[in-house]
């Protein structure tokens, strides 16, 4: 005859899913072939409390719990002993001892870790879509686009973009050259997406050369030219002025100076 596995009833104010780890993690160390979880999760009052242990005093049980208000800690464990039901108490302990150390005051607020990994996975999302998006690739995704940067080349566009998307952004760039019509999906977005990047002359010049040493190319190929750069600039600002959109010189600025300067404008025209 099988044996009925003993009863575990998860209790948590989020989704539960740390308790049943644990609850797991322990029950694997038996060979009784382990245990029926059940779960309740976002419990955030006495009177859910008292629904799960209604159920668990019917059968042969224990309950484990993660709640991180102090008084629904304490309600949980008091009213499981007054039933009889042996209770393991699985985030209590460990804020308690982490108060004693830390430099701050617990938040006592659910659902604090899932927001953490929240966050994570929306700053992924956006790194992925800003290479896929990078240097006026996948212009499908333009639209989806939170940040558009566009300018000639070497005026920081990428590495602003991954910068952004390093604080979850999602950003595209485009590349503006004067033998290349911008592409038509740039004029059906919002110009309060937009922004142009732009250099000085002489400062581009060095960094272009910079570059093609770095390639191992000639620094005298019309890349660096400094008539051909003033061209690509012309261009580049008819292009803003049509567009309409705003405009940040990027001399001398460091990256993380531009994209700060680039929230600003999006935040300011957005309101």
């Amino acid at each position: 005859m099988e044996t009925e596995r003993p009863a575990v009833f998860v209790l948590s104010d989020s989704l539960g899913e740390t308790a049943e780890l644990v609850v797991r993690a322990a029950a694997a160390q038996f060979n009784a072939g382990g245990v029926n979880i059940h779960k309740f999760g976002y419990v955030q009052s006495e009177e859910a409390i008292d629904r799960a242990l209604s159920q668990a005093e019917s059968k042969k049980s224990i309950v484990v719990y993660t709640l991180v208000k102090p008084e629904l800690r304490e309600y949980a464990r008091t009213q499981a002993g007054l039933r009889g039901i042996p209770a393991v108490d699985v985030l209590g302990p460990v804020l308690d001892a982490l108060a004693t150390v830390a430099p701050s005051e617990p938040r006592f607020e659910p659902g604090l870790m899932h927001k953490i990994d929240e966050d994570y996975f929306r700053r992924v999302e956006a790194v992925e879509f800003s290479v896929k998006c990078d240097d006026g690739k996948d212009l499908l995704s333009l639209p989806f686009a939170e940040v558009v940067l566009i300018g000639v080349s070497r005026t920081s566009k990428t590495p602003v973009s991954l910068y952004l998307a390093q604080r979850g952004y999602k950003v595209a760039n485009i590349p503006l050259v004067p033998e290349i019509p911008p592409p038509r999906e740039l004029f059906k977005i919002p110009v309060e997406k937009i922004i142009g990047l732009t250099l000085s002359p002489e400062k581009l010049v060095k960094v272009r050369k910079e570059r093609l040493r770095a390639m191992g190319l000639d620094e005298n190929s019309s890349y660096a030219d400094l008539t051909r750069i003033l061209q690509e600039l012309d261009y580049a600002n008819e292009i803003f002025r049509q567009l309409g959109c705003g405009v940040i010189d990027v001399t001398d600025k460091a990256v993380e100076e531009t994209a700060n300067q680039v929230l600003e404008i999006i935040k300011g025209r957005s309101m």
